[in-house]
């Protein structure tokens, strides 16, 4: 039944305006409208909503996640628009902030001002 349905993905913040300007400019998503408050962004046809919220807090794991050519190139570009990546201990990434995983997928991880935890990565 779901499984000819249109996915969206809906995350958090409290921080609409911040929110707006990272996702349009930073990370360079295309800003279709809002609609109930929320933006909502273009991802390769599909729809990302930035919802607003009271409050949010920080995540622990990975809320959303950008599947990408390279990553490497994607940690230059994101870096040079003010993106800093998370190194988290015990693993080994690299100066850029990537990390191989074992099935030698490459993934860093950032957050957006709500400290959501997102990530780009190339699947092999």
């Amino acid at each position: 039944m779901l499984s000819q349905s249109k996915l969206q993905s809906i995350i958090l913040t409290s921080r609409l305006a911040k929110a707006e300007v990272f996702y349009r400019d930073v990370l360079g998503l295309e800003l279709k409208g809002k609609s109930d408050g929320a933006l909502v962004f273009d991802v390769s046809g599909s729809e990302l909503r930035v919802a607003p919220v009271k409050s949010t807090t920080p995540t622990e794991h990975t809320v959303l996640g950008f599947a990408v050519p390279d990553v490497d190139s994607t940690i230059t570009i994101l870096k040079a628009n003010g993106v800093e990546f998370e190194q988290f201990e015990g693993f080994p990434h690299e100066a850029n902030g990537a990390l191989t995983t074992p099935d030698g997928s490459r993934v860093a991880w950032f957050r957006d001002p709500d400290g959501n935890l997102l990530s780009v990565v190339h699947f092999p």
